[in-house]
């Protein structure tokens, strides 16, 4: 479990200042179906299309308020000991705002702080006894994980020495920098890291995925978001809409390269034996019609039948006459 867990992405939460508003608007842009937690039900699950869990919705802490948090989205990152990750985050310069702590049924966890501004929190779930793995939705899931960091490379020396991440490829955006693509493992990358747009703060920032990245952008603006980058086709063919919702937290959406239109399918032509069969069967058809008599409308003329001699006299008188010739 240790080896699975460790640098893994294990939840995302939204801490905003409108709860009500904030999920209304995630189930439209995004399809997830919500549920309400705990004794007060103060917090939200959200669940993807398979009806499993996969994040959360709850109210802005004033004490986050107080430090000038806005609206934001968490990245929980899995740990086997989180008691132990808190000392060793502190050690390389980051800090730790909220202690370990348990969470009764759930889990034990504590918020931090990487040492150039983006906050996350580090989490040791508890399953229940017996409980089923959570399924992917496709829709609903998390496919995707961004740092916004002011320094990409210091950033990355602490995550990999925090969680054994593993660089996979990069790319080269100019005067953006280094885009660097990470994972755990079988050089699958799951995330990257980059310097922020300019004007925004150094955060981690989740990408949900949807059916159609472009839609969603639209249903986002539609509903009070704004969209600040894209609908864009990225390397790979999938598309992504990076923005910020009503109540100020960013956001992104990604969707799957959009499946190649099938070619109309070409007019069937009989098969070669086919043709020859029904070649066949029409010639014989022709001849069948041909064969057959014309019916005439007269009837046929029987054939004269020799007229009856009309008495016996007659008869005897020409038999005398036969018997004469042959006695001369």
């Amino acid at each position: 479990m240790a080896d699975n867990l460790l640098g893994s992405f294990v939840w995302c939460e939204l801490l905003t200042t409108d709860t009500a508003a904030a999920e209304s608007f995630y189930k439209k842009v995004v399809g997830w179906t919500a549920k309400p937690f705990g004794p007060d039900g103060s917090y939200t699950v959200l669940n993807n299309s398979s009806g499993s869990g996969v994040g959360g919705v709850m109210k802005l802490p004033d004490q986050a308020k107080q430090m000038g948090a806005p609206p934001h989205w968490m990245m929980y990152v899995g740990t086997p000991d989180v008691d132990g990750m808190a000392m060793r985050i502190v050690q390389l310069g980051g800090r730790v705002h909220k202690q370990p702590e348990e969470i009764p049924t759930v889990g034990r966890f504590a918020v931090v702080q990487d040492p150039f501004g983006a906050s996350f929190a580090i989490f040791t779930p508890k399953p229940a006894p017996g409980s089923p793995a959570p399924k992917k939705g496709p829709i609903g899931d998390f496919s995707w994980f961004e740092l916004y960091t002011p320094n990409p490379e210091g950033a990355w020396k602490f995550y990999q020495a925090l969680f054994g991440w593993e660089k996979t490829s990069a790319m080269d955006m100019g005067e953006m920098g280094v885009y660097q693509m990470f994972g755990r493992g079988g050089n699958i990358p799951n995330g990257g890291i980059m310097k922020p747009p300019p004007g925004a703060p150094a955060a981690w920032m989740p990408y949900a995925m949807v059916k159609d990245a472009k839609a969603a952008a639209a249903t986002a603006t539609g509903n009070g978001g704004k969209i600040v980058n894209g609908p864009m086709e990225v390397p790979g063919g999938d598309w992504i809409a990076q923005g910020i919702d009503p109540q100020g937290a960013m956001f992104a959406v990604h969707s799957l390269k959009p499946a190649a239109k099938a070619a109309p399918a070409p007019a069937k032509k009989a098969a070669p034996a086919k043709k020859a069969a029904k070649k066949r069967a029409t010639k014989n058809a022709a001849k069948k019609v041909k064969a057959k008599p014309v019916r005439k409308s007269a009837k046929r003329a029987k054939p004269a039948k020799k007229k009856p001699a009309k008495n016996k006299a007659a008869k005897k008188k020409v038999a005398k006459k036969k018997a004469a010739k042959r006695k001369k």
